[in-house]
């Protein structure tokens, strides 16, 4: 049965523009599909494994193909069942804010976490291949501000947002990506009503639009 994993990475939850619209993705996505398992893996409520001491060191020992200790094992143990739940998913919906330009620390840890050899990718001499075949992505990005190209402000050359995580989806193997961005949150209510609004019904289309494209 088809999967889709929501990656929460605001801890704002009912005053997230971001977690807004995917609300709105998702009750489409019910409605279209209920039937379908959702699993929600929200990165302010669970431990996320520390980078460091064992973990790092069993990186490099998988590297250099020395035997890992058991306290190494484990630690690999515990990032390939945090990162199961991209394997087992065949849809991603990732919820995004904007943090200084770029994204919410809780999410960069995720990524570190998860983005070894041969769990997300592998690597040799053809270079780096993503191992999440055949998934699509749907990431709702939220800004405060006008980060577009065409911005009567060099704003869009801060964006280190949507730029990132398009470049990580494509290293872990995700080509099949949309996009639906909320801006000008931070402009006052009535244009952050209007931006949601948009962008909740861009959400409502894209699954609307996929419904119709598998022939529902």
């Amino acid at each position: 049965m088809p999967t889709l994993l929501h990656i929460e990475s605001s801890p704002r939850k009912t005053r997230s523009a971001s977690l807004d619209v995917a609300r709105a993705y998702l009750d489409a996505y019910r409605g279209a599909h209920p039937d379908h398992p959702i699993d929600v893996l929200d990165l302010w409520s669970i431990d996320l494994p520390e980078f460091d001491g064992d973990a790092l060191d069993a990186k490099y020992a998988d590297l250099s193909g020395t035997p890992l200790s058991d306290a190494q094992q484990q630690a690999w143990a515990d990032i390939r069942h945090l990162a199961q739940r991209l394997h087992d998913a065949d849809t991603l919906l990732l919820s995004v804010p904007l943090w200084n330009f770029s994204i919410p620390y809780k999410l960069k840890h995720f990524i570190d976490v998860v983005s070894q050899r041969d769990i997300l990718f592998s690597f040799d001499e053809r270079g780096l291949q993503g191992l999440l075949k055949n998934k699509k992505a749907v990431v709702i990005y939220a800004r405060g501000l006008d980060y577009s190209i065409d911005s009567s402000t060099p704003a869009h050359s801060f964006d280190f947002q949507r730029p990132y995580i398009e470049a990580w989806l494509r290293s872990v193997g995700i080509t099949d990506v949309e996009s639906v961005v909320v801006e000008k949150t931070l402009l006052g209510p009535e244009v952050d009503h209007a931006a949601r609004q948009a962008a909740r019904e861009r959400a409502v289309a894209l699954v609307e639009a996929a419904s119709v494209s598998a022939g529902r």
